[in-house]
C-alpha cells in the first residue's frame, strides 16, 4: 500500500478510535461520579496531566526525528548531485579520446539514478534500476582506470579516481537509507494491531450533562493531523511534503552534461 493511503487510513482510525475512547471514558465517568460523587476524582488529575505530558513528549521527539530525517534526505540528494559534477567535470584530465565514451557513461548513469525514483514506489521497478546503476558503475570505473592508465599522468590518478569513489559511496548511502525505511514501514505494520488495541479512558468531561463537541472532535482531529503529517514526512517521495523539489539539483546537471 502506498504509504500516503496508508497513513490517511491510520490517521481516519486513530480519529475514530480517540472519538469512541473519549466516549467511552465519559460514559465509565459518569458511572463512578453517580457511585462515589466525592473519590472519583480524586488524584484525577494528577494522572492526567502526566499522561498528556508524556503523549506531548513523545509527539514532539516523533516529530522532530521525522524532520530531521526528512533533511537528511534533502541533504544526500544535494551531495550526490555535488559527487557526480565533480566526477564528470574531472573528465578533463583525461586524454580527449577517452573522454566521449566517459561522458555517455555518466549520462546514462544519472539517467539511471533519477529513474529509481521516478518509479517509487514500485519497489521491483526501482531494485531494476538500482541494478542499472550499479552496473554503470562498474562500466565508469573500468573505462576510468583503463583511461587513467593509458594517460601515464599522475593527476588523473589522483582527482578522477577518488571523485569516482566519492560518487559511488553516496549511492549506498542513500540506498541505505531507503532500505531503512522500508524496514521502518514494515515494522509499523507489525504493530498496527498492537496499536489498535491501547487507548485510554479520558473522565475530564463528564462533569457536564452535555458533550462538548468542539473539544472532542478538536482534540481527535489535532491528534490524527498530526500523526499524519509525521507519517508525511517519513515518506517524501509519495505523500504532499516531498522531496522534488531538491532533486531539481540532478535534473539541472542532467542538462548541464548535454
Amino acid at each position: 500500500m502506498n504509504p500516503t493511503i496508508y497513513g490517511l487510513v491510520f490517521a481516519g482510525g486513530l480519529f475514530l478510535g480517540m472519538l469512541l475512547l473519549l466516549e467511552t471514558g465519559r460514559r465509565i465517568a459518569i458511572r463512578r461520579l453517580a457511585q462515589d460523587p466525592e473519590g472519583a476524582r480524586e488524584g484525577l488529575s494528577v494522572v492526567e496531566g502526566a499522561v498528556f505530558s508524556l503523549l506531548g513528549l513523545l509527539i514532539a521527539f516523533t516529530f522532530s526525528g521525522a524532520a530531521t530525517r526528512f533533511e537528511g534526505r534533502r541533504h544526500l540528494i544535494v551531495e550526490e548531485a555535488n559527487d557526480i559534477g565533480t566526477a564528470y567535470l574531472r573528465i578533463h584530465v583525461l586524454p580527449a579520446s577517452a573522454q566521449p565514451v566517459l561522458r555517455e557513461l555518466f549520462r546514462q548513469y544519472l539517467d539511471s539514478r533519477l529513474g529509481m525514483y521516478r518509479k517509487l514506489p514500485d519497489v521491483a521497478a526501482a531494485q531494476a534500476e538500482l541494478a542499472r546503476s550499479l552496473q554503470l558503475q562498474g562500466e565508469i570505473w573500468s573505462n576510468a582506470v583503463e583511461a587513467c592508465r593509458n594517460s601515464g599522468s599522475q593527476p588523473a590518478h589522483m582527482l578522477l579516481l577518488p571523485a569516482l569513489n566519492a560518487m559511488f559511496d553516496i549511492t549506498t548511502t542513500r540506498t541505505e537509507a531507503i532500505t531503512r525505511q522500508q524496514r521502518c514501514r514494515q515494522r509499523q505494520h507489525a504493530d498496527h494491531g498492537e496499536d489498535d488495541r491501547r487507548g485510554m479512558h479520558f473522565h475530564g468531561m463528564a462533569g457536564g450533562k452535555l458533550r462538548s463537541w468542539v473539544h472532542i472532535v478538536g482534540f481527535a482531529a489535532v491528534m490524527a493531523i498530526t500523526v499524519y503529517v509525521i507519517v508525511d514526512i517519513e515518506y517524501p517521495r509519495f505523500g504532499l511534503i516531498r522531496v522534488d523539489e531538491a532533486d531539481r539539483v540532478l535534473l539541472e546537471l542532467r542538462e548541464s552534461m548535454k
